[in-house]
């Protein structure tokens, strides 16, 4: 095994864990808080591990071996080096202390030019007001109809919340890995021969196993401080909305983007809209520390990873910043 070898399969285990313990929250926080306690954690990780395999399969048949569904079309390919492993392991350290961020600044653009990183920046900007602003108009009216305060669901309706909840979030893990195994992938080859294929896919559901097994991890935090995230109903509508958010910026184009920004945008769009309807109850004074401190670590991982990225580009490899 050559240097370059060795640098990528380093960075691909470390960005394995990083990708799937840090956006763990975006896409299976809700589904875990709701099950885990009627659930045993193993039949979670089968329903979540069948999805993965189905989606990085079926990415791999149809695009000839490129499992990241065409999101590294703009990122050359390269020689891997000790600092494109370095970032994947500052995100595990960051994961660890419960800072949401953004994957796709911290590990995929250290791969890209700062032209590239401009343009991811900007959709992600626009991911999260988007994401905002819709769910404060879908929870604005929502609320109207729901006190998500509350778990009202009727105890003979709940076998059928599961299972919808169940396809909902099977739907948009599928929409989230199409978006996001770029920042895995970019360690492997663009054309995967089959048996790193199968390698791959046993080093996820290892680590997917362990994120079950421990509930989330510190990160999952995010999720529980949310109004009613723990209720199958209100994780059910989070993860439709999200899936749905995440199809239209994958059909928009095949820049890359966070989306972690997405979902916190998604959050901090609700939790505005449950407190406004529900003033008397639910003050805009526990609402605005509560959105303020995921919006002041997202910002805190977003400086991390662009001094990261820029210190690589302009110190280690100049012929990036072009």
């Amino acid at each position: 095994m050559d240097i370059n070898t060795f640098y990528a399969v380093v960075g691909f285990m470390l960005a394995a864990y990083a990708v799937i313990g840090n956006d763990s929250v975006q896409t299976l926080g809700t589904f875990i808080a709701s099950n885990i306690r009627v659930v045993k954690w193993y039949w979670l990780w089968l329903g979540a591990s069948a999805v993965l395999v189905f989606t990085l399969v079926y990415g791999w048949i149809i695009n000839d071996g490129d499992i990241s569904y065409g999101r590294l079309d703009k990122i050359p390919e390269v020689d891997i080096q000790w600092y494109h492993a370095a970032a994947p392991a500052v995100l595990v350290l960051l994961t660890r202390v419960g800072i949401p961020v953004s994957t796709t600044f911290l590990v995929l653009s250290v791969f890209a030019s700062t032209v590239v990183l401009e343009k991811v920046l900007v959709k992600s900007i626009v991911g999260y007001g988007l994401a905002a602003v819709v769910a404060y108009v879908f929870w604005m009216v929502l609320a109207h109809f729901l006190n998500e305060k509350f778990n009202l669901v009727k105890r003979e309706h709940r076998n059928y919340w599961r299972v919808f909840q169940w396809a909902s979030t099977g739907f948009l893990w599928f929409s989230w890995l199409s978006h996001d195994m770029a920042n895995i992938a970019v360690f492997a080859p663009r054309d995967m021969p089959l048996e790193i294929l199968i390698g791959v896919i046993i080093v996820l559901c290892g680590w997917l196993a362990y994120i079950f097994k421990t509930s989330g991890g510190k990160i999952q935090q995010i999720v529980l401080e949310k109004t009613g995230a723990r209720f199958m109903r209100s994780a059910t509508i989070i993860d439709l909305i999200y899936a749905f958010l995440l199809l239209y910026f994958k059909e928009l184009n095949n820049i890359p983007m966070s989306t972690t920004w997405v979902f916190v945008g998604l959050l901090t769009g609700r939790e505005l809209a449950i407190a406004t309807v529900h003033r008397a109850d639910y003050h805009f004074g526990y609402v605005f520390p509560l959105v303020g401190k995921d919006f002041v670590k997202m910002m805190v991982g977003l400086g991390i990873s662009v001094a990261m990225v820029l210190a690589i580009h302009y110190l280690f490899d100049p012929s990036m910043a072009e």
